[in-house]
């Protein structure tokens, strides 16, 4: 519900008027009248099973059912993503589908999906082994062929070294050679196949130090990654032949194969059988090739016509369990064959759930209709503000601190306009502030197409805080043109400055001797004002003093709205005893102080106000002299000290012991209320209860904690008003920052005379720009606007103590809610 469309006017300062109603629903029209109200969406509903474990609930297999198609769709989505598909926003077919014909269809595509699947992952895998299997027969073939060339060129080498030399002792060499027993030759095995070429060193190693080095190991690097048959993934590997002598060193490479995971495969050193084996390889490859081909063509086809339907199906599902799961937190009547629930609506809402109530009733063919009834509610209700795309993001910066309970007054509404305003006071820079607009303009501007993308985290807040940023951005433009500062830099935008050099040898902005020459600057601050003269108005102590005044304002308006919740809530102790005192007390010292500072800038005094306000308390009586701003100020500075010293125990004692009255006097018999304003839930509440029994009342605790408040609101005044002198000092370092970047990066490398230089010096300056003073910055300044309202200005009046309203509805279904 955070955006109201079609809904009554908005009204932010005060939550909607609640009601708590009881609705009695026939069973036949239960699930289309919960349906109903998800779409209306206007209706909370409160769980009158909670005593019940999930297992015990009426429909609790009916929840069951839905997740398990749930499930199905979650393996439907990983076969989308794994095919690279977006599940369509329309339905191919536009039809409607029953729950019961979903579940079927469901197990149907997924039995086939599962089946598809494990006969194209058997395919792969025999497509992959003969491919490695191919390669091991090319690459240790290239063994065999290179090492019977070698053998035959060695014996030609050998056989013309023999003739040329005709030594004696070669025809006996050559006998023993030719007599030497066949039987007695040593026959070596082999082993082939592939291992992972970052193992292949540590496989070399291992193999030395088991066998001792009794075998013999050649390998080849296979230049392209080769898609292994188990992981399924690409893997770049070395074809490996190992020969060996005996059973006992075959078990031991074989053993040591497994260990890294190398796979083994057949090899002949028959070349004829070898390029027989080849060739039947091929084929099979070239066979089991077009298999795939042909079975991801039709697992492509079968998943594109699920990604058609699957918005469709998912939210369907999403549907219908959210409607089971409120079905569950209805009470069941056994006798009467129907469903009680009961919950909370605004009171606009009552003739829609009506109407929603009777379609249902019509629409599902029943022949008793629902009965809607208003209840009297004692619990708070919660608290609903109808907002739309520009005020929700405000509301939810309240929100973040605490829900206001209910009708509680809205900080909100003001937030709106002082949040973007308090933040423009320390960003103030109208350069910065249209770089801010720029930017934020664009989200906007392609707000549709945003909204319906998974943007990252930042991304994400940025654009949903949109509407607050361009304010903040609309507002430090102002705030800049006030300041007179572009990029740190005074422009006289509305004419010349009021000021000139006292005579033709003042030419430094930064030396005394200036006189006002002109009339006074007509918007802003006067470009000469930033500079560091003695005997004008600095622009930094403008800053300070309107720090102040901005908080005494916002604190005094914290103050009020404290005055409107006790006026609307009929508290008239905490009117009498603790806004009027607050209001004398706080404004007594810093509402006096912002009229010294007001009077001082209208008569262009040089009283020193810091020695005002310190011997308003340490000599009260004494003299003003040069620093009296106006007649009889003595005396009012001595009424203003005794007024704030009375406020003190005027907020601290009359309240707890009016209290205690009044609790005396309700159990005494003078302050009950008539019986006929009482439904009957709330007088069988009371004829429970044992005569005479009531709650203690503590004197002592209420005391204490109404000293506990005094001394937090007392304290808080001082440290509050110092608080709010952040305004200053982060406008003043934003400033700074900004005039280092430009006098330090920028001037300087225009200095320089040299383009390469001046290139780099304009990167330079909009990367610092953009990072440190747009992004940094920004990010400083919100979050200490955001402090300045939660604690110094919320505090006030504001408990955030309720809680929201959480109507079920399906518009508000997470997408990601699967479970």
């Amino acid at each position: 519900m955070g955006e109201g469309g079609g809904l009554p006017t908005m009204d932010l300062m005060r939550s909607d008027p609640m009601q708590l109603a009881r609705i009695i629903i026939p069973m036949e029209s239960a699930h289309r009248t919960v349906s109903y109200l998800g779409d209306l969406g206007l209706f909370q509903f409160k769980d009158l099973n909670s005593g019940k474990s999930p297992f015990q609930r009426t429909f609790a297999t009916q929840i069951k059912r839905c997740g398990e198609m749930a499930r199905k769709l979650r393996f439907f989505r990983d076969q989308m993503m794994k095919a690279g598909l977006l599940a369509s926003t329309r339905s191919a077919y536009g039809s409607e589908i029953s729950l019961d014909e979903l579940e079927v269809k469901l197990g149907e595509l997924e039995s086939e999906l599962i089946e598809m699947n494990a006969n194209t992952e058997k395919l792969q895998r025999a497509y992959n082994e003969l491919l490695e299997y191919k390669l091991v027969l090319q690459k240790a073939g290239d063994f065999f062929n290179h090492a019977q060339n070698s053998a035959t060129a060695h014996q030609r080498e050998f056989e013309e070294h023999r003739l040329v030399e005709g030594s004696m002792d070669s025809p006996l060499l050559l006998e023993q050679e030719m007599t030497t027993d066949i039987s007695k030759q040593v026959k070596l095995g082999f082993v082939s196949g592939l291992v992972p070429r970052d193992k292949s060193m540590a496989f070399e190693r291992i193999l030395f130090r088991t066998t001792r080095g009794n075998v013999f190991l050649k390998q080849n690097v296979v230049e392209e990654p080769v898609m292994d048959p188990v992981q399924g993934q690409k893997v770049e590997k070395n074809v490996f032949i190992i020969f060996y002598s005996g059973e006992r060193a075959k078990n031991k490479v074989l053993k040591i194969c497994d260990a890294f995971g190398a796979n083994r495969y057949p090899f002949t050193d028959d070349i004829g059988k070898r390029y027989q084996i080849i060739t039947e390889v091929s084929g099979k490859i070239s066979e089991l090739k077009t298999t795939i081909e042909v079975g991801t063509l039709h697992w492509s086809s079968v998943v594109q016509a699920i990604a058609n339907q699957f918005e469709q199906w998912n939210n369907l599902v999403k549907k219908e369990k959210s409607i089971h799961h409120t079905l569950n937190t209805l009470s069941f009547d056994v006798t009467k064959k129907c469903l009680v629930a009961e919950g909370w609506h605004p009171v606009f809402a009552t003739t829609q759930i009506q109407k929603a109530l009777q379609r249902a009733t019509v629409d599902s063919n029943s022949q008793v209709w629902a009965i809607f009834e208003v209840l009297h509610a004692k619990e708070s209700p919660p608290t609903f503000f109808r907002t739309n795309k520009f005020t929700s993001a405000f509301q939810e910066i309240v929100d973040a601190y605490g829900v206001a309970k209910y009708q509680e007054a809205n900080p909100g509404l003001y937030t709106i306009v002082t949040f973007p305003f308090l933040f423009a006071v320390m960003f103030g820079d109208w350069g910065h502030g249209i770089c801010l607009f720029l930017a934020t303009l664009f989200l906007i501007m392609r707000e549709k197409k945003y909204s319906s993308q998974k943007l990252g985290d930042i991304m994400e807040m940025a654009f949903g805080g949109r509407y607050v940023i361009i304010m903040m951005s609309i507002f430090s433009i102002y705030t800049g043109l006030i300041y007179n500062e572009f990029f740190s830099v005074p422009f006289e935008l509305f004419g010349r400055s009021a000021y000139d050099c006292r005579d033709s040898s003042c030419r430094d902005a930064t030396t005394i001797g200036m006189i006002k020459v002109r009339d006074t600057y007509p918007f802003g601050v006067d470009p000469i004002w930033h500079g560091t003269r003695s005997e004008l108005p600095f622009l930094n102590s403008l800053k300070m003093k309107m720090s102040i005044l901005l908080g005494v304002a916002q604190m005094n308006l914290g103050i009020i709205l404290s005055y409107f919740n006790a006026k609307f809530f009929r508290n008239d102790l905490n009117i009498w005893y603790q806004f009027i005192p607050q209001m004398i007390f706080l404004n007594s010292l810093f509402g006096y102080l912002s009229l010294l500072i007001i009077v001082k800038w209208c008569t262009g005094s040089q009283a020193d106000l810091y020695h005002v306000m310190i011997y308003m308390f340490l000599s009260p009586t004494d003299d003003l002299g040069e620093n009296q701003l106006f007649w009889g100020q003595k005396y009012l500075q001595i009424l203003l000290l005794l007024l704030a010293l009375v406020a003190v125990p005027w907020m601290l004692m009359p309240k707890p012991l009016l209290l205690k009255k009044q609790h005396e006097e309700r159990h005494q018999g003078q302050a009950y209320a008539p019986l006929h304003n009482l439904d009957e839930n709330f007088e069988s509440d009371f004829s429970d209860k044992p005569h005479g029994e009531h709650e203690e009342f503590e004197f002592s605790e209420v005391l204490v904690h109404q000293l506990i408040h005094t001394i937090e609101f007392v304290l808080g005044s001082v440290s509050n008003t110092a608080s709010y002198l952040r305004l200053w000092a982060l406008s003043l370092a934003h400033s700074e920052l900004s005039s280092v970047f430009y006098e330090k990066v920028l001037l300087l490398a225009w200095g320089f005379n040299n383009l390469i230089i001046l290139i780099i010096g304009i990167i330079v300056f909009i990367f610092a720009t953009v990072g440190v003073l747009l992004v940094m910055e920004t990010l400083s300044a919100f979050l200490h606007a955001l402090r300045l309202h939660w604690v110094e200005f919320q505090n006030k009046f504001y408990e955030g103590d309720g809680y929201k309203f959480s109507p079920f509805s399906f518009a508000s279904i997470s997408e990601e809610d699967d479970n």
